[in-house]
């Protein structure tokens, strides 16, 4: 786009209100396909192999009782990462001592930036443009939640939610929830089943 002779970059950011509305569509595709997966083993695959006694039904009530634990490993650990805050920047806060180099000698008053500037070229102490405060180390601002979050790591539109400090450790476990969840409830391939 040319607009009086300079060349317009296009922003990706623009789709970040879009963003948040595809959030609750994106939980209802996750509890979807749990609920899909959960009808194709239970109802379709193991639930009659109950009645059918012997050795099957046997092997039938092991893979529910895996399934349905790893089920509820699952949808905790899912709920968790959506519904756990990530961490935000604490009000007014101001680093005592130079955390971007690994000194902990206090910063004197000449060495610190006053809040209401933003010091570019202070390679010491960082700051949020759009948040106007000043950021810790590792913390980055999301532009779909518009905010700066601690230890961020992406914004994921599965969990509608920033994958952050605090909400990390139930993303990786819902990662590894699912890692063991899908070839559970495709156990039906196997020969020594139903």
């Amino acid at each position: 786009m040319y607009r009086s002779g300079v060349v317009m970059a296009w922003n990706v950011f623009k789709f970040c209100t879009a963003l948040r509305g595809l959030g609750s569509i994106m939980i209802l595709l996750v509890l979807g396909v749990v609920g899909v997966t959960y009808y194709a083993v239970v109802l379709c695959n193991y639930g009659p192999a109950l009645t059918a006694g012997g050795f099957d039904s046997l092997v039938a009530v092991l893979i529910l009782i895996v399934f349905h634990a790893l089920l509820a490993m699952l949808l905790w650990s899912y709920f968790s990462v959506v519904f756990t805050d990530p961490g935000g920047v604490p009000p007014n806060y101001r680093p005592l001592v130079d955390q971007e180099r690994g000194e902990m000698d206090p910063l004197e008053a000449s060495e610190s930036v006053p809040l209401a500037t933003a010091d570019s070229t202070h390679t010491r102490i960082r700051y949020c443009r759009k948040c106007n405060q000043l950021k810790p180390p590792r913390c980055h601002h999301c532009s779909v939640c518009g905010r700066c979050v601690l230890k961020m790591d992406h914004h994921c539109v599965w969990v509608v939610n920033c994958v952050g400090a605090l909400n990390y450790k139930y993303f990786l476990l819902f990662l590894v929830c699912s890692l063991f969840y899908l070839p559970v409830g495709d156990m039906s391939k196997l020969p020594f089943t139903l």
